[in-house]
Protein backbone atom coordinates (compact mmCIF):
# COMPACT_ATOMS: atom_id res chain seq x y z
CA UNK A 1 0.00 0.00 0.00
CA UNK A 2 1.47 3.51 -1.08
CA UNK A 3 1.97 5.77 1.81
CA UNK A 4 -1.05 8.10 0.66
CA UNK A 5 -3.09 5.31 0.45
CA UNK A 6 -2.49 4.97 4.00
CA UNK A 7 -2.55 8.17 5.15
CA UNK A 8 -6.01 8.39 3.68
CA UNK A 9 -7.50 5.34 5.12
CA UNK A 10 -6.39 7.06 8.58
CA UNK A 11 -7.60 10.47 7.66
CA UNK A 12 -11.04 9.03 6.56
CA UNK A 13 -11.17 7.22 10.24
CA UNK A 14 -10.02 10.08 11.75
CA UNK A 15 -12.32 12.06 9.98
CA UNK A 16 -16.18 9.71 10.17
CA UNK A 17 -15.25 10.18 14.21
CA UNK A 18 -14.52 14.03 14.28
CA UNK A 19 -18.05 14.40 11.96
CA UNK A 20 -20.21 12.17 14.08
CA UNK A 21 -18.91 14.27 16.94
CA UNK A 22 -19.11 17.71 15.19
CA UNK A 23 -23.16 16.47 14.61
CA UNK A 24 -23.40 15.35 18.23
CA UNK A 25 -22.51 18.53 19.58
CA UNK A 26 -24.59 20.37 16.74
CA UNK A 27 -27.41 18.77 18.27
CA UNK A 28 -26.99 18.52 21.01
CA UNK A 29 -28.12 22.15 22.13
CA UNK A 30 -31.69 21.15 21.29
CA UNK A 31 -31.47 17.83 22.43
CA UNK A 32 -31.36 18.84 25.85
CA UNK A 33 -33.79 21.55 25.45
CA UNK A 34 -36.30 18.94 24.74
CA UNK A 35 -35.30 16.05 26.76
CA UNK A 36 -33.93 17.67 29.48
CA UNK A 37 -35.47 21.22 29.95
CA UNK A 38 -38.92 19.85 28.13
CA UNK A 39 -39.16 23.10 26.04
CA UNK A 40 -40.23 21.96 22.49
CA UNK A 41 -41.75 23.85 19.43
CA UNK A 42 -43.55 20.83 17.92
CA UNK A 43 -42.69 18.08 15.57
CA UNK A 44 -44.64 20.20 13.11
CA UNK A 45 -42.29 23.43 13.29
CA UNK A 46 -39.66 21.09 13.21
CA UNK A 47 -40.21 20.03 10.30
CA UNK A 48 -41.70 23.41 8.75
CA UNK A 49 -37.95 24.51 9.81
CA UNK A 50 -36.35 21.63 8.19
CA UNK A 51 -38.05 22.08 4.81
CA UNK A 52 -37.29 25.62 5.24
CA UNK A 53 -33.52 25.28 5.78
CA UNK A 54 -33.33 22.06 2.83
CA UNK A 55 -35.18 24.46 0.36
CA UNK A 56 -31.96 27.14 1.01
CA UNK A 57 -29.03 25.52 1.43
CA UNK A 58 -29.74 21.41 0.24
CA UNK A 59 -28.06 21.39 -3.03
CA UNK A 60 -25.02 23.15 -0.90
CA UNK A 61 -25.12 19.14 0.18
CA UNK A 62 -24.01 17.76 -3.51
CA UNK A 63 -22.49 20.72 -5.06
CA UNK A 64 -20.09 21.61 -2.82
CA UNK A 65 -18.28 18.00 -2.12
CA UNK A 66 -17.98 17.51 -5.43
CA UNK A 67 -16.47 21.05 -6.29
CA UNK A 68 -14.47 21.18 -3.44
CA UNK A 69 -12.94 17.66 -3.76
CA UNK A 70 -10.77 18.19 -6.37
CA UNK A 71 -8.95 21.30 -4.15
CA UNK A 72 -8.53 20.17 -0.70
CA UNK A 73 -9.03 16.57 -1.59
CA UNK A 74 -10.73 14.40 1.54
CA UNK A 75 -8.58 15.51 4.56
CA UNK A 76 -9.65 19.09 3.57
CA UNK A 77 -13.28 18.47 3.76
CA UNK A 78 -13.64 16.60 6.75
CA UNK A 79 -11.68 20.01 8.40
CA UNK A 80 -13.54 22.12 6.55
CA UNK A 81 -16.61 21.32 7.18
CA UNK A 82 -16.35 20.70 10.72
CA UNK A 83 -14.84 24.14 11.43
CA UNK A 84 -16.95 25.64 8.55
CA UNK A 85 -16.44 29.32 6.57
CA UNK A 86 -15.33 26.80 3.77
CA UNK A 87 -15.71 29.05 1.20
CA UNK A 88 -14.71 32.42 2.29
CA UNK A 89 -11.50 31.48 4.57
CA UNK A 90 -11.01 27.46 3.76
CA UNK A 91 -10.68 27.36 0.19
CA UNK A 92 -8.68 30.75 -0.27
CA UNK A 93 -6.18 28.98 1.89
CA UNK A 94 -6.03 25.58 0.27
CA UNK A 95 -5.80 27.37 -3.23
CA UNK A 96 -3.11 29.97 -1.66
CA UNK A 97 -1.06 26.71 -0.35
CA UNK A 98 -0.85 25.07 -3.55
CA UNK A 99 -0.08 27.96 -5.20
CA UNK A 100 2.62 28.76 -3.41
CA UNK A 101 4.36 25.13 -3.51
CA UNK A 102 3.34 24.80 -6.85
CA UNK A 103 1.60 21.39 -6.68
CA UNK A 104 -1.80 21.08 -9.48
CA UNK A 105 -4.72 20.79 -7.66
CA UNK A 106 -6.39 16.92 -8.02
CA UNK A 107 -3.28 15.66 -7.71
CA UNK A 108 -2.17 13.82 -4.01
CA UNK A 109 0.29 16.26 -3.49
CA UNK A 110 -2.30 19.36 -4.04
CA UNK A 111 -4.01 17.61 -1.78
CA UNK A 112 -2.29 17.35 1.09
CA UNK A 113 -0.91 21.09 0.44
CA UNK A 114 -4.60 22.43 0.55
CA UNK A 115 -4.57 20.60 3.90
CA UNK A 116 -2.18 22.25 5.18
CA UNK A 117 -3.66 25.35 4.32
CA UNK A 118 -6.84 25.17 5.64
CA UNK A 119 -5.00 23.53 8.47
CA UNK A 120 -2.77 26.58 8.90
CA UNK A 121 -6.44 28.98 8.24
CA UNK A 122 -8.06 26.99 11.08
CA UNK A 123 -5.44 27.91 13.82
CA UNK A 124 -5.16 31.35 12.86
CA UNK A 125 -8.86 31.92 12.87
CA UNK A 126 -8.74 30.18 15.93
CA UNK A 127 -6.04 32.67 17.33
CA UNK A 128 -7.50 35.72 15.74
CA UNK A 129 -11.31 34.72 17.43
CA UNK A 130 -10.31 34.09 20.62
CA UNK A 131 -8.59 37.67 20.47
CA UNK A 132 -12.09 39.28 19.16
CA UNK A 133 -13.70 37.69 21.57
CA UNK A 134 -11.78 38.86 24.10
CA UNK A 135 -10.77 42.79 22.78
CA UNK A 136 -13.27 42.53 20.10
CA UNK A 137 -15.66 45.26 21.62
CA UNK A 138 -12.99 47.45 22.83
CA UNK A 139 -11.43 47.15 19.25
CA UNK A 140 -14.22 47.61 17.15
CA UNK A 141 -15.08 50.73 19.17
CA UNK A 142 -11.95 52.54 18.31
CA UNK A 143 -12.44 51.68 14.05
CA UNK A 144 -13.94 54.45 11.73
CA UNK A 145 -16.81 53.51 10.39
CA UNK A 146 -15.81 53.33 6.92
CA UNK A 147 -13.29 50.87 7.91
CA UNK A 148 -16.53 48.50 8.96
CA UNK A 149 -18.16 49.17 5.93
CA UNK A 150 -15.31 48.49 3.89
CA UNK A 151 -15.35 44.97 6.00
CA UNK A 152 -18.09 43.99 3.93
CA UNK A 153 -16.22 43.98 0.22
CA UNK A 154 -13.94 40.62 2.04
CA UNK A 155 -16.49 38.08 0.77
CA UNK A 156 -17.16 39.53 -2.86
CA UNK A 157 -13.57 40.08 -2.60
CA UNK A 158 -12.08 36.44 -1.84
CA UNK A 159 -14.89 35.38 -4.03
CA UNK A 160 -13.19 37.61 -7.07
CA UNK A 161 -9.75 36.39 -6.68
CA UNK A 162 -10.99 32.48 -6.30
CA UNK A 163 -12.50 32.46 -9.54
CA UNK A 164 -9.69 34.70 -10.94
CA UNK A 165 -7.37 31.90 -10.36
CA UNK A 166 -9.31 29.41 -11.49
CA UNK A 167 -10.29 31.40 -14.85
CA UNK A 168 -6.77 32.08 -15.58
CA UNK A 169 -6.52 28.22 -15.78
CA UNK A 170 -9.51 27.39 -18.13
CA UNK A 171 -10.99 31.09 -19.42
CA UNK A 172 -13.74 29.49 -21.45
CA UNK A 173 -14.90 27.30 -18.42
CA UNK A 174 -14.94 30.37 -16.42
CA UNK A 175 -16.84 32.44 -19.12
CA UNK A 176 -19.56 29.34 -19.38
CA UNK A 177 -19.76 29.73 -15.82
CA UNK A 178 -20.89 33.19 -15.20
CA UNK A 179 -23.24 32.77 -18.28
CA UNK A 180 -24.85 30.20 -16.77
CA UNK A 181 -24.87 31.49 -12.97
CA UNK A 182 -26.56 34.94 -14.80
CA UNK A 183 -28.87 33.34 -16.59
CA UNK A 184 -30.02 31.22 -13.27
CA UNK A 185 -30.21 34.28 -11.75
CA UNK A 186 -32.78 35.97 -14.02
CA UNK A 187 -34.76 32.24 -14.21
CA UNK A 188 -35.05 32.22 -10.42
CA UNK A 189 -36.52 35.10 -10.07
CA UNK A 190 -39.35 33.96 -12.17
CA UNK A 191 -39.97 30.92 -10.27
CA UNK A 192 -42.43 31.16 -7.05
CA UNK A 193 -40.29 31.21 -3.85
CA UNK A 194 -36.87 32.14 -5.77
CA UNK A 195 -35.25 28.99 -5.06
CA UNK A 196 -31.86 30.30 -5.06
CA UNK A 197 -30.18 27.26 -4.78
CA UNK A 198 -30.91 26.03 -8.10
CA UNK A 199 -28.12 29.04 -8.88
CA UNK A 200 -25.43 26.76 -7.88
CA UNK A 201 -26.69 23.63 -8.59
CA UNK A 202 -27.30 24.04 -11.84
CA UNK A 203 -23.88 26.21 -12.25
CA UNK A 204 -21.71 23.47 -10.98
CA UNK A 205 -22.87 20.71 -12.58
CA UNK A 206 -23.38 22.15 -15.99
CA UNK A 207 -19.99 23.43 -15.38
CA UNK A 208 -18.27 20.67 -14.34
CA UNK A 209 -19.92 18.82 -17.42
CA UNK A 210 -18.86 21.32 -19.86
CA UNK A 211 -15.45 21.52 -19.13
CA UNK A 212 -14.91 17.35 -19.16
CA UNK A 213 -16.64 17.98 -22.44
CA UNK A 214 -13.99 20.30 -23.05
CA UNK A 215 -10.81 18.33 -21.97
CA UNK A 216 -11.94 15.50 -23.98
CA UNK A 217 -12.09 17.91 -27.23
CA UNK A 218 -8.60 19.20 -26.41
CA UNK A 219 -7.49 15.56 -25.82
CA UNK A 220 -8.98 14.19 -29.07
CA UNK A 221 -7.37 17.46 -30.93
CA UNK A 222 -4.21 16.75 -29.50
CA UNK A 223 -3.92 13.18 -30.48
CA UNK A 224 -5.35 13.76 -34.27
Amino acid sequence: MKIYDKYIDEVTKIGRITILLGVMASLGPALLMTFYFGFNPGFAAIIAGAISQISVSGAFWFSEPISYYPIVGRAGLYMGFLSGNLVNMRIPAAISAQEASGCVSGTDEGSIMGTIGIGVSIWVGAFFLTLSIVAGEALLSAVPASFMTMLNLIIPALFGGVFTQFAMKSPKAAIFSMVVSFAMMKIVDLIPGKPAFLVTLVAVFSTIYYAKTLMTKEGEMATA
